[in-house]
């Protein structure tokens, strides 16, 4: 194993003492972790105090105190009325992430709309805007306009003093890992764009930086901090395309490439119909949002409240699409399961408010085909992420990064 200079590890590792510096900015970032988890979205938990912190992280009080002091200065933390306590001496005082401050961007561009949101530390939406359409085969340049745009509202909304981190945006396909390319997203028709650079002569994305990632992989990252599902499931994302992301222990593995969970282009039936990435039979062709509509009768343009409310008055047309539609989802994630070993499959996208009409179709095909199912059945759950998972999402990997390296953002 050699350094990135040709030189062996472990000489490289001699000749490099550990720097004070790099040990505040290890510390900084131990410390502002521990406050922003300890925020999640349970709330169920008292906010930690200085003490609280040194004796999570090992550190010694007084270097907590010290370190807590800079992430305020930096309006990073914030620290609320002194709480009272059964130990004796001074009342603690509550560390919380500060809210309004520092600002993250999640944007997506998706078959029927693009949105852009704005979260902060605190985990608060700061600004929303998002706009329907339908960009099937679109133009990349017009519609990263429209982002472009959204961008530009959001950012005028924001409160006096917030400092932008950035911007992730949300795409459904195939994303070379942090900048780009987008290599394909069949149902935009887009192939081999560079979306960072169409953005970047958009003035209302100027200074931004911007990373890109798949969609189902960004709201599987907000499935994980909604906390519903565990540390470890597979996360499906229904659409008009069908997505999916493996999280592990909490974090999403996206593969070699960034490119895995493209569960929509598994084959179902290999003489099916023709796909939009030009292969025949793929499960979105018989469980994606266009296909549930056509099976129930209804123009793909439509939203899925039609479906719902059909379903809801015992429409049998619709039922019948929904058996079918949850049958080749469950034989798909069978596949999955088989492959991957998870215990639990996260339903999300359009998915979540139609699992009462598929569940059963879904968990039927799991018990009878995954071949560990008589120990170990795979649970089939609803997404607990929000309607906007894929923006809360992509704003949370902005924010990431700012608690990876809060030494960045001292004044």
């Amino acid at each position: 194993m050699t350094e990135p200079g040709g030189a062996p590890a472990t000489t490289a590792r001699r000749r490099v003492p550990a720097r004070q510096g790099s040990l505040r900015e290890h510390n900084l970032a131990l410390v502002l972790r521990h406050v922003l988890d300890a925020a999640g979205p349970a709330g169920d938990a008292p906010p930690p105090s200085r003490a609280d912190v040194a004796t999570a992280t090992g550190l010694t009080r007084g270097a907590v105190s010290a370190l807590v002091d800079l992430l305020i200065g930096a309006r990073l933390v914030a620290e609320l009325p002194p709480a009272a306590t059964a130990r004796a001496g001074r009342p603690a005082v509550p560390l919380v992430p500060a809210s309004g401050t520092v600002v993250g961007l999640g944007a997506e561009v998706n078959v029927d709309y693009v949105g852009v949101r704005a979260l902060d530390l605190a985990g608060r939406v700061l600004a929303h805007r998002e706009t329907r359409g339908d960009y099937r085969r679109s133009d990349p340049a017009r519609v990263l306009g429209v982002l472009a745009a959204l961008v530009g509202e959001v950012r005028a909304a924001l409160p006096a003093g917030a400092r932008l981190a950035g911007m992730c945006l949300a795409l459904p396909g195939l994303v070379d890992r942090g900048t780009g390319p987008l290599r394909l997203a069949p149902n935009l028709g887009w192939r081999d764009v560079d979306v960072v650079a169409l953005l970047a002569g958009h003035p209302e994305v100027d200074g931004l930086a911007v990373r890109l990632a798949n969609e189902a992989n960004l709201a599987a990252r907000a499935e994980a901090r909604a906390g519903a599902a565990g540390q470890s499931f597979l996360y499906v994302s229904g659409e008009v395309g069908i997505g999916a992301a493996i999280v592990l222990d909490g974090e999403v593995f996206a593969g070699r490439h960034g490119w895995s969970g493209e569960l929509g282009h598994t084959v179902v039936d290999q003489r099916g119909p023709r796909c939009t990435c030009g292969a025949r039979g793929c499960l979105e062709q018989y469980a994606g949002k266009d296909a549930l509509l056509r099976a129930a009768g209804r123009d793909v343009e439509e939203p899925v409240d039609v479906l719902l409310a059909a379903a809801g008055a015992g429409d049998e047309r619709t039922a019948r699409a929904l058996r079918s539609a949850g049958d080749a989802l469950g034989v798909a994630l069978a596949n999955f399961v088989n492959l991957v070993d998870v215990e639990r499959v996260v339903l999300g996208g359009i998915y979540a408010p139609l699992a009462p009409w598929l569940t059963d179709a879904v968990v039927g095909q799991l018990r009878s085909r995954v071949l560990a199912a008589a120990w170990a059945d795979a649970r089939v759950g609803v997404a607990a992420g929000g309607e906007h998972a894929a923006l809360d999402g992509a704003a949370l990997v902005v924010l990431r990064a700012v608690a990876d390296d809060p030494a960045a953002w001292l004044a």
